[in-house]
C-alpha cells in the first residue's frame, strides 16, 4: 500500500482499521490467522452459566404448573411455595454443578445477606423466563442488591474504606450502552453543553475520544496524559488541569486501555481532593478491567459525590456476547444537586421533557432520567435491560461473592499474566512493564515501536523510519506477511509509533509469534536503512 493510502487509513477509528487488517490477514494463507486486535477473552466462566441453564429448567417447570391444559404453553410462576419446590428440584438434581451453585447462592443470600427466599426465587423465575417487563425498570430489586454487593467488593479492594451510603444502579446492555446513555443524559440535562470543555485521561478507549467530537455533543477536549516514565500514572502537573473551572468533566478508563495500568493510590487521592474542592466537576470512570488488577479501588469509591461509575461484566466473565453492564451513581450526588439548582427556565424545560412520566419531574433523580432518556422518555414504560440478562449478571456477581470467587479471580489474572510473560520472553530481554507491577492489569499491552527501534538500532534509524514510513505500515506488514492483527496505538491517544496487543484472546505460543514477527519486521526495516 502506498503512503498516501496509508495516511488515509490512519484517519479511521482503530476499530475500523482493524477490520481492514483482518481482511489482509485472512488472505495470508501461509500463516495462521492471529487476531490480537479485539479484546474478546477466549475463556468463559462456566459455573454461573451452568447455574443459569439449571435455573431455566426449574423456571420452566414452575411455568408449566400454572397452565397445564394447553400443550406448548406455560403460565406465570407463583411466588407462594416456590422455595419448597426449589428445594425439591435441587434434591432431584443434586449431582449437577449448576444446581449446587444455586443451592449455595440461595443459602448465602438468605443466611448471610437476609434475602427472603421466596421473593428472591420468584424474581429469578420470572426474570429468567422473561415473562414480564423489567420492574423496576432501572434494575430488578434483588438483582440490584446483589450486583451492588459485588461492586462494593470488587471496586474497593485496596486500602481505602467504603464510602458511606450506597449507589443506585441501572442495568444496561454492556459498557457501550452505558457510555451512550450517560453522554446523552448529561447533554439532555444541560450538564454538558455544546462548546463545553472536558478532560480525557489519555491514552483511553477510542470512543471516549471520538464521541465528544460528534455534532451531537460538540465538546472541546483537553488531554490529561498518563506518563510512561511514571508507570502510566498521571503526574500532578497534568492533574492540575482539572482545577480549571472551565473543565466541566473528566472521563477516564481505569485500568487504562491500551496501557492496562490502574491509577496508583496517590493519583486517586489527588483526583478525589480536586473533586472535593470542585463540587461541580463531573467524573466518569469506566472500570471494566479493575478485576484484573491487584487491590483495585475505583475513583467512584473516593469521590462518590462527583462520579458516575461504568462497569461491564464482559471481560472478566468472558461474556461479551451477553452485553451486561451497569451504571452506578451514589444516592448523594452532585448531579441531583445540579438539577435542583438550575434556573426556572430550565426547570420548565425539564418539566416538559419528563412530565409525562412523573407527577413531580423536579424530583426525578438523574439516574432515573438516564433510564428515561435511554428510551427517548416517551418509551420509558418499556425501559430496562432484559430480565434474563439481569439474572445472568446476578449469577456472575455471585460467583465472585461466594466461596471460590477469589480462586476464580486468581486464575483469570494468571491467564493474562502468563501470556504477558510469554510476550516478554521474545522481546530480547526488554521489559515493557514488570509483570509484578502492582498497578498492572495485563489485559492489553502497548508496544512502543519507537523505543524498540531506538534501543535496537539507534536514533538515526528511527528518524529515517519515521520519515520513510507511516506507523500503520508495520501493522499492514504484520497482517499481510504473518496473519497477525494488532491495533494502532495512536487511535487510543497513545504515541503514533505504538501498537496495542490484546492478551485476552491469545495463547502463550501466539504471544511469542506476535513478538517475533514485530521484531523481525523492525529488523527488516533496518536492513533497508543499512543498505541505503
Amino acid at each position: 500500500m502506498d503512503r498516501r493510502k496509508e495516511k488515509e487509513l490512519e484517519k479511521l477509528s482503530p476499530f475500523e482499521v482493524k477490520n481492514t487488517l483482518i481482511s489482509y490477514a485472512e488472505d495470508s494463507h501461509d500463516h495462521a490467522f492471529i487476531n490480537a486486535g479485539r479484546g474478546n477473552p477466549n475463556w468463559v466462566a462456566t459455573l454461573p452459566r451452568a447455574a443459569f441453564f439449571e435455573l431455566g429448567s426449574f423456571a420452566l417447570l414452575e411455568s408449566k404448573r400454572t397452565l397445564t391444559h394447553l400443550p406448548g404453553f406455560g403460565g406465570l410462576g407463583e411466588k407462594k411455595g416456590v422455595a419448597t419446590r426449589f428445594k425439591a428440584f435441587c434434591t432431584e438434581h443434586a449431582a449437577s454443578e449448576g444446581v449446587q451453585f444455586l443451592e449455595q447462592a440461595l443459602e448465602f443470600l438468605t443466611q448471610k445477606k437476609q434475602f427472603d427466599a421466596e421473593t428472591l426465587l420468584h424474581e429469578w423465575v420470572e426474570g429468567i423466563l422473561g415473562d414480564n417487563y423489567p420492574v423496576p425498570d432501572r434494575m430488578l430489586e434483588c438483582s440490584e442488591k446483589i450486583v451492588h454487593e459485588y461492586l462494593m467488593q470488587e471496586m474497593c479492594a485496596g486500602d481505602f474504606p467504603l464510602p458511606e451510603g450506597s449507589f443506585d444502579l441501572f442495568a444496561v446492555e454492556g459498557g457501550t450502552a452505558a457510555m451512550f446513555y450517560v453522554f446523552n443524559s448529561l447533554k439532555s440535562n444541560r450538564m454538558l453543553n455544546k462548546g463545553d470543555t472536558i478532560a480525557i485521561g489519555s491514552p483511553i478507549f477510542t470512543p471516549y475520544i471520538e464521541m465528544p467530537e460528534l455534532e451531537d455533543y460538540a465538546l472541546k477536549k483537553i488531554e490529561v496524559m498518563e506518563d510512561e516514565k511514571m508507570a502510566w500514572s498521571i503526574p500532578d502537573s497534568e492533574l492540575k488541569k482539572l482545577r480549571d473551572p472551565k473543565v466541566k468533566a473528566f472521563f477516564l478508563v481505569n485500568p487504562s486501555n491500551p496501557t492496562s495500568m490502574k491509577l496508583d493510590d496517590s493519583t486517586l487521592r489527588t483526583i478525589a481532593s480536586i473533586a472535593q474542592d470542585r463540587h461541580d466537576l463531573i467524573i466518569l470512570t469506566d472500570d471494566v478491567y479493575g478485576t484484573f488488577a491487584d487491590n483495585f479501588t475505583s475513583l467512584a469509591m473516593l469521590a462518590p459525590h462527583n462520579t458516575i461509575l461504568v462497569y461491564s461484566f464482559s471481560k472478566y466473565f468472558g461474556a461479551t456476547g451477553w452485553r451486561l453492564g451497569v451504571i452506578g451513581i451514589h444516592k448523594e450526588n452532585m448531579f441531583d444537586q445540579h438539577i435542583a439548582s438550575v434556573s426556572d427556565e430550565l426547570k420548565d424545560t425539564f418539566r416538559i421533557r419528563y412530565g409525562g412520566i412523573s407527577l413531580d419531574p423536579d424530583s426525578l433523580k438523574f439516574i432515573d432520567r438516564i433510564v428515561a432518556d435511554s428510551r427517548a422518555v416517551a418509551l420509558n414504560h418499556t425501559a430496562g435491560l432484559s430480565t434474563p440478562q439481569q439474572i445472568q449478571m446476578t449469577l456472575f456477581a455471585l460467583l465472585s461473592l461466594m466461596k471460590g470467587g477469589d480462586e476464580y479471580k486468581q486464575r483469570a489474572k494468571h491467564i493474562v499474566r502468563k501470556r504477558y510473560h510469554a510476550l516478554l520472553k521474545h522481546s530480547e530481554g526488554r521489559e515493557i512493564v514488570s509483570e509484578h507491577d502492582a498497578n498492572g492489569a495485563f489485559y492489553y499491552v502497548e508496544i512502543d515501536i519507537q523505543k524498540i527501534a531506538m534501543e535496537t538500532h539507534g536514533k538515526d534509524f528511527f528518524d529515517w523510519l519515521k520519515k520513510k514510513y507511516e506507523p500503520i505500515d508495520l501493522l499492514i506488514k504484520l497482517a499481510r506477511d504473518n496473519g497477525v492483527v494488532v491495533m494502532p496505538g495512536a487511535g487510543f491517544d497513545a504515541p503514533d509509533w505504538s501498537l496495542r496487543i490484546s492478551l485476552a484472546n491469545q495463547s502463550d505460543k501466539q504471544c511469542e509469534i506476535i513478538m517475533d514477527a514485530i521484531e523481525a519486521h523492525i529488523n527488516s526495516y533496518y536492513e533497508v536503512f543499512f543498505t541505503k
